[in-house]
């Protein structure tokens, strides 16, 4: 299990109440929190279904850490970002994003060189998902 991978996608209706009570809308509809925590679930798929890529743990971690700061930072509590990754409806809508993502861009389940070639094309272009892979 990778860091990113206990991050998930949205919380639980009883975990963001904290949030709700402040003002704030959910967590999962911040896009920078859900774009990265799906971003890097790309890069751990990548990582694990490609023998020749890596996930670079040590920027990966220092990304989300600066991630919950920035959640912080938004008004959201540790609760909230921690039942990003506790509640299975939130997992379940992280891995259905990474699957579309996946899907569009040509990965095929059970195709090594698909995730491969992804995992290339990524860290050729600098994403986000790109420079947590080496």
């Amino acid at each position: 299990m990778t860091i990113f991978r206990v991050a998930g996608l949205a919380a639980a209706a009883s975990l963001a109440l904290p949030a709700l009570a402040q003002g704030l809308p959910p967590i999962t509809q911040n896009d920078r929190i859900m774009g990265e925590l799906v971003a890097g679930e790309v890069g751990y798929q990548i990582q694990k279904h490609c023998p020749d890529i890596r996930m670079r743990r040590l920027r990966a971690l220092g990304k989300l850490n600066r991630l919950a700061d920035y959640a912080r930072d938004q008004g959201y509590s540790d609760k909230d970002f921690d039942a990003l990754s506790k509640d299975p409806e939130a997992r379940a809508l992280r891995d259905g994003r990474v699957d579309a993502y996946l899907n569009a861009q040509g990965v095929t389940k059970g195709d090594v060189d698909s995730y491969c070639q992804l995992g290339y094309r990524e860290i050729e272009a600098k994403t986000f998902v790109g420079r947590l892979l080496r």
